[in-house]
């Protein structure tokens, strides 16, 4: 590996295709990464209380008040301090209940969210793309195995050394081009996670128009009760 890197080995290289499928990995493997880490950040915006938050939602549990919950406990209470028979206490208590009803609305945006679209990518970043790296490693070392048994077979002065040399690479050979063709077959699987995820996105859009539809909904239906 250090000759290859100082350009003092040759290198079995691995045809075109082959290098557009590795990289074709690799761009899947950060746009997941990216795009699981961005939803992350959407459901809990505190970075200090991300990995609590996923955590829970894979115990199917959120203990932690939100911020809404917290902001509408707090206008019932003062609402009912002050007393709902003033028109001010009223209302406190009015859009208190508001308030947590739509802290309610969050909550099962975010359990929808990650039963939608967090479960399956961090799923398939922890199966499929960890079986691909690992096969891959696995490919490299072979690979570098039978480049060294080449070096020593150029190498070779002698019949009997250079006969075992031969059958070193003729064995590294082989198993090289099954794990080669184990790898390719990996990767090419990958195009079919394209559609599994498309499915994902469709799943999390529709989690995403409902909580703000029925958002929307809450918001208008406390106008009218405020008279407005």
């Amino acid at each position: 590996f250090t000759e290859e890197k100082l350009g003092q080995a040759e290198r079995t290289e691995y045809d075109a295709d082959f290098e557009n499928l590795l990289n074709a990995a690799d761009q899947a493997q950060n746009w997941t990464e990216r795009i699981v880490a961005s939803t992350e950040a959407v459901l809990e915006p505190n970075p200090a209380h991300r990995d609590m938050m996923c955590e829970k939602l894979e115990r199917g549990k959120r203990d932690r008040p939100t911020p809404l919950e917290e902001l509408g406990t707090a206008l019932l209470t003062s609402g009912n301090e002050l007393g709902p028979g003033s028109e001010y206490g009223n209302s406190l208590v009015k859009v208190g209940q508001t308030e947590q009803r739509l802290a309610q609305l969050e909550r099962d945006f975010i359990f929808a969210a990650n039963a939608a679209m967090l479960r399956p990518m961090r799923q398939f970043l922890a199966g499929d793309m960890k079986t691909i790296q690992r096969e891959r490693r696995t490919l490299e070392n072979l690979r570098l195995d039978l480049d060294s048994a080449k070096a020593r077979l150029k190498r070779a002065k002698q019949d009997p050394a250079k006969k075992a040399a031969e059958e070193e690479c003729e064995r590294l050979q082989a198993e090289f081009e099954k794990q080669l063709e184990v790898t390719r077959l990996l990767l090419e699987g990958l195009e079919s996670s394209h559609s599994h995820h498309l499915r994902c996105l469709n799943e999390f859009v529709d989690a995403q128009m409902q909580y703000y539809a029925e958002g929307f909904n809450r918001m208008q239906e406390l106008q009218r009760q405020l008279g407005r």
